[in-house]
């Protein structure tokens, strides 16, 4: 019986595609395979996934780059995008994430494993990982425009879609204007404790806001965090 959630398995190795195809139609989730990223991306538009689980290392159109194009694409906004690979290297990493990616799953995973981490991300579709407790709705802070139900920002006028965790980091800091938040808060707060990402996380995530919205909104207090300013 499905529970109802889409799952888009985007890789080049049909091993791969199979076990991890069979070990989540056990758990009920309705799944669809992808083996590079050009299929990835008609694929997704099509059955509109709740989550992306993509390899990295893909001949033609690599994963990131397909994450970048399914960013751009308004009706998968709000889909969870993570990378299923076995690199670890930190530029990699930071690729993704810079990418639009939600998180990084590690080769080899046991399936036990595989099937708590999905439960987690498809937590933050669903928006259980708690952020503010702000009203739904657009609200305004100076010449920035918050839109809760559409993912975006209006910066001066310019309508800027953002991945969703670079939305849910800005809305957190929003939430409280000039309360320094530590970076344990923020983990907490937009990851949640059961997921785990790199040091450098946050950083890549504050640098494409201000690449976005402009340095002035947020202030860094070296070796505490972050907090919005107007």
């Amino acid at each position: 019986m499905s529970n109802g959630y889409r799952i888009l398995l985007v890789d080049d190795e049909p091993d791969i595609l199979d076990f991890l195809s069979y070990n989540l139609k056990k758990e009920g989730y309705e799944v669809s395979l992808a083996n590079n990223g050009a299929e990835a991306l008609i694929t997704a538009k099509k059955i509109l996934p709740h989550l992306v689980l993509m390899d990295v290392m893909m001949p033609g159109m690599d994963g990131i780059e397909t994450c970048e194009l399914m960013r751009k694409e308004p009706e998968l906004e709000k889909a969870v995008i993570a990378f299923l690979t076995a690199r670890s290297e930190d530029y990699s990493t930071i690729a993704g994430f810079e990418a639009g990616a939600d998180d990084y799953i590690y080769k080899p995973i046991k399936p036990k494993v595989l099937q708590s981490r999905i439960k987690a991300l498809l937590k933050r579709y669903n928006g259980d990982v708690p952020v503010n407790t702000e009203p739904a709705g657009n609200s305004r802070h100076q010449d920035l425009v918050i839109d809760r139900e559409r993912y975006l920002i209006i910066n001066k006028g310019e309508k800027i879609h953002l991945p969703k965790k670079e939305f849910e980091l800005l809305e957190l800091l929003i939430s409280k204007p000039d309360k320094l938040f530590t970076r344990e808060e923020i983990f907490h707060k937009v990851w949640g404790d059961d997921i785990i990402v790199g040091d450098r996380t946050i950083d890549v995530h504050i640098r494409k806001l201000r690449e976005k919205i402009g340095d002035h909104y947020i202030h860094t207090v070296k070796g505490v965090g972050y907090k919005f300013v107007y």
